[in-house]
């Protein structure tokens, strides 16, 4: 029997979220005001235990069943859609203090000229401005907040964030073998968001409000019950 997909009764949480996002993404290019899709993803480091035997012709490279484990890193990737710009930073853990300092990477050093950062990320309980001042002095935690923007998808809606797209192809491009170590994970990653960069690759994002109460009407609250 085919599976039959029940979609949640989300109601109006859910359309008022997402169409804020789809308005985010309507918003033309301002370097002023970047909008910057954030999200993060966890890597294994796994090495070798022994030689992985080359490719031949009809045979791909073999890799031993065997392997050792070198802990996990985490990525936090930055995606500005509307410049073709993104930028991948390594930390060992994703805490609430990573979180905060990426944020001050954003507004201090990926856009010092920004009158205010706008960021698109999910609900994740790390995402959040207290963040900020469970890492920094008061002050500097205001002075990073006053320069951002956020704008949350909703529950079950993190296919809003277009940075999801992106993680797809990183995980596809160049992490879709065994990475040993830190070094090698920060060699493969610089040089594949030097490539992207390089060719302003981007996403050609469609769905817009209009398109979200026309295909997903059946998303909204049915206001003839109410009336």
């Amino acid at each position: 029997m085919r599976k039959k997909w029940v979609i949640p009764s989300v109601g109006a949480e859910f359309v008022w979220r997402m169409e804020d996002v789809l308005a985010v993404y309507a918003r033309p290019y301002d370097p002023k005001q970047p909008v910057v899709c954030l999200d993060e993803m966890p890597v294994q480091l796994i090495a070798e235990k022994r030689r992985p035997l080359p490719a031949q012709p009809g045979k791909p490279e073999r890799y031993d069943y065997e392997y050792r484990r070198n802990g996990t890193r985490n990525l936090f990737v930055f995606f500005q859609p509307l410049a073709g710009w993104r930028h991948v930073w390594i930390t060992e853990r994703r805490t609430k203090k990573e979180y905060a300092h990426a944020l001050r990477y954003l507004v201090d050093e990926a856009f010092p000229e920004a009158e205010v950062v706008v960021v698109v990320q999910d609900n994740l309980n790390t995402h959040t401005p207290a963040a900020l001042y469970e890492t920094f002095e008061p002050a500097e935690a205001r002075r990073i907040l006053e320069r951002l923007e956020f704008h949350y998808t909703p529950k079950h809606g993190s296919w809003l964030n277009m940075v999801e797209i992106e993680l797809g192809i990183l995980s596809e491009q160049c992490l879709d073998r065994r990475i040993p170590d830190e070094g090698t994970l920060r060699r493969e990653i610089a040089a594949w968001v030097a490539a992207r960069n390089e060719q302003r690759a981007t996403i050609h994002w469609r769905f817009d409000i209009p398109d979200a109460r026309t295909k997903l009407a059946r998303l909204y609250p049915d206001l003839s019950e109410s009336s």
